[in-house]
This record gives structure tokens, sequence and C-alpha cells, in this order.
């Protein structure tokens, strides 16, 4: 059995627009709000990874988030920054029943390089 120490996230930087406001066209006005989230674990996306989100999203799968259990904060159509780049979260998670996953992540998501 593997023990769960040895698995370990790091610390990644969330980025959320947040409606400021309101412009002269009455469309909304966003600007980005920066939170760090600990422990998540960044892993690099799969062969398989990336010709699936090819061929389901039209993007090209990066690396992998798992979100710690627990977590509230809105990842799907978000930025994110961790290893000094930016990167782009596109798919919905995958989400386990969380009494059944036996480690400290719970929902699964990919990005792509933004630039």
């Amino acid at each position: 059995m593997i023990s769960m120490a040895l698995i370990k996230g790091m610390d990644v930087v969330l980025i959320n627009l947040v409606e400021t406001g309101i412009d002269e066209f009455r469309n909304p006005i966003y600007e980005p709000e920066e939170t760090t989230v600990s422990n998540v674990l960044v892993y690099p996306a799969t062969a398989d990874d990336v010709v699936s989100t090819l061929d389901l999203y039209g993007k090209k799968a990066v690396y992998k988030l798992g979100i710690p259990k627990g977590d509230t904060h809105v990842w799907q159509d978000q930025d994110v920054r961790f290893f000094g780049e930016t990167f782009h979260v596109f798919t919905t998670p995958q989400i386990g029943i969380e009494a059944n996953v036996p480690t400290e992540w719970h929902h699964i998501y990919m990005c792509e390089r933004y630039e």
C-alpha cells in the first residue's frame, strides 16, 4: 500500500474574474482576483488525455489538477498559475464520491497552456 504522505500537492494561484461594475454599454466589467490554493495536485496529461480533449473540446490538455477535498472555489473556465506560467481550466470536473476516494483530492480538471 502506498502512503498518501508520499504524494504532495503544491500551491496554485487561482485567478477568478470578479464583476466590479458596468460600462457605458451596460456590459459587465471584470477584474482578476488571485487566490492561492494549497495542496493542489498537478501532474502532466497523458497522451490519451491530449487526444480525448482535442476531440471533445478542440483544446490540448497539458496538465491535470487534483483539487483538495473540501475546496469550494470555482475552477471551470478559470485561469491558474503554477510553475511560473498561466494555464486555463477548460473541462468539467471528474468527480468521485468523496467518501470512496482514498486520496486527499476529489475533483480532477484539465488545463491548457494560456498565453
